[in-house]
């Protein structure tokens, strides 16, 4: 009998183990993925493709206002939440079909059950079998997490909810500042609802460089959205179908939903994480492991979310390619975590690759920022009162470009290219050096030349 019933064995089903298992199985490898809700995992069944979908959509109310500026008549349009929700359901279930079919194509084994570590390498099953692996891949991803217990917290949905609602709440108070909060903000606003964003901290968008913080706050108010700032929910009180938030500062608001969306924990709890022997690291309470994604137990991996590192599908896919390349391809491939793309799906949308204008004063002793507000070309017959920022942050001394930051219509689009020339380490002149291509929002890149601030560090004595 042989030792091992498979040579690797998958934890969860989302993206980041799909591609490790269909990699593996590629190398020769045999491969299961077990997943217990839905394969595709939470980019593709409640995160970054259903909120794409819902962004479109919101989009549309703004487009109609702005057609009548290019000549259009347009009839007072009107919006069907049902109609929205059940064409994202079937498009997800289209997603989930071919995730399950392309990792069958490889090779691999699906099983649509819960996994529970035993040892190094038993797993329970939910039917009770066990299975042994050679290896074992963690990739079971996050959860949102709803932060401290207060009064009324059942009364609270996160992003997983807000998908599946069976009626576009016509007041909506949501709770934090970050991608989702602010995502799902302008959905419900886009689509007609009267937002309220509430965020312990100064500023929405922490980490984020403080010019895009800015930027996004003002066009969100802009926009009608009450952003709240310095304060938190420390109460929910539910009155039939209406709920009352009260506030840290004193205040009240009425609303027909309250959502949170203040971060996601990892998914570690109840996997048998301790009787395998897997540490988890302090600092972040996601699992720990080294370069090579591989955790305190030798034959044992964990990537994505659930390690907390940086929670982006794209880094999940990357680590999870890596993982199986060298483990069963026979070559060590280490991700590289810096100058990683992102963008926020807000109105405006936010793109940025690199160093923030404070990070890079920390780092360099000379730093140039180039910086422009404009309003966009498209908004001059639309009437819309709206303005576009980017920005380039350059190490003075290299004339490196170690950070691109953009706010406005097709940012993301911009910044996945731009993330190419960060990497390649290109600098200002060779921005300088590219024609523009007009007339186009982002030959603003390519035609700023002076700077609108430089920071020098005077040298420590």
């Amino acid at each position: 009998m042989a030792e091992f019933d498979t040579d690797l064995f998958v934890i969860g089903g989302g993206s980041g183990g799909v591609r490790a298992a269909r990699i593996a199985a590629g190398h020769g490898a045999r491969v299961m993925v077990a997943e217990e809700y839905r394969m595709g995992g939470t980019c593709v069944i409640r995160g970054c493709v259903p909120k794409k979908l819902l962004v479109y959509a919101s989009h549309f109310h703004q487009e109609f206002e702005d057609a009548k500026g290019f000549g259009w008549s347009v009839p007072e349009p009107s919006f069907d939440w049902g109609a929205l929700i059940a064409n994202k359901d079937k498009e997800i279930a289209r997603l989930e079909a071919a995730y399950t079919t392309n990792v069958e194509k490889s090779g691999a084994k699906v099983l649509k059950t819960r996994a529970v570590l035993e040892d190094a390498h038993t797993l329970r099953l939910t039917s009770g079998e066990r299975v042994r692996a050679k290896y074992i891949l963690i990739a079971t991803g996050g959860a949102p997490n709803h932060g401290a217990p207060i009064p009324g917290i059942e009364h609270v949905i996160s992003s997983n909810e807000a998908f599946h609602l069976p009626e576009l709440p016509r007041r909506i108070l949501i709770q934090g500042g970050g991608y989702i909060a602010l995502e799902f903000a302008c959905i419900f606003a886009g689509l007609g609802s009267d937002v309220t964003v509430v965020y312990r901290g100064d500023n929405i968008l922490r980490g984020f460089d403080e010019d895009v913080r800015t930027h996004v706050r003002g066009e969100m108010e802009k926009a009608g959205i009450t952003v709240l700032t310095g304060c938190t929910v420390s109460k929910v009180d539910a009155h039939g179908h209406e709920f009352t938030s009260h506030l840290s500062n004193g205040s009240s608001i009425a609303s027909d939903r309250v959502m949170f969306a203040i971060g996601r924990h990892p998914n570690v709890a109840n996997l048998g994480l301790e009787k395998a022997g897997v540490a988890i690291n302090p600092d972040n309470g996601g699992i720990a492991v080294d370069f090579f994604s591989k955790t305190s137990v030798d034959n044992i991996y964990a990537i994505g979310d659930v390690t907390h590192r940086i929670n982006l599908t794209p880094v999940a896919i990357r680590e999870g390619h890596a993982f199986a390349d060298t483990v069963f391809g026979k070559r060590e491939v280490r991700v590289d975590h810096a100058d990683i793309p992102t963008a926020v799906f807000s109105q405006p949308e936010v793109g940025t690759v690199g160093l923030t204008e404070a990070q890079a004063c920390e780092r360099f002793t000379h730093v140039d920022i180039y910086k422009a507000t404009f309003r966009p070309m498209k908004a001059t017959l639309s009437g819309r009162d709206t303005r576009m920022l980017m920005k380039l942050v350059v190490d003075g001394a290299s004339d490196r470009v170690v950070g691109v930051h953009i706010v406005g219509d097709g940012a993301a689009e911009m910044v996945q290219v731009l993330g190419i020339a960060v990497k390649m380490k290109a600098t200002k002149a060779d921005f300088d050096a590219t024609m523009a291509l007009h007339p186009t929002a982002a030959e603003e890149l390519v035609t700023m030349r002076t700077p609108s601030a430089r920071h020098v560090r005077a040298a420590a004595e």
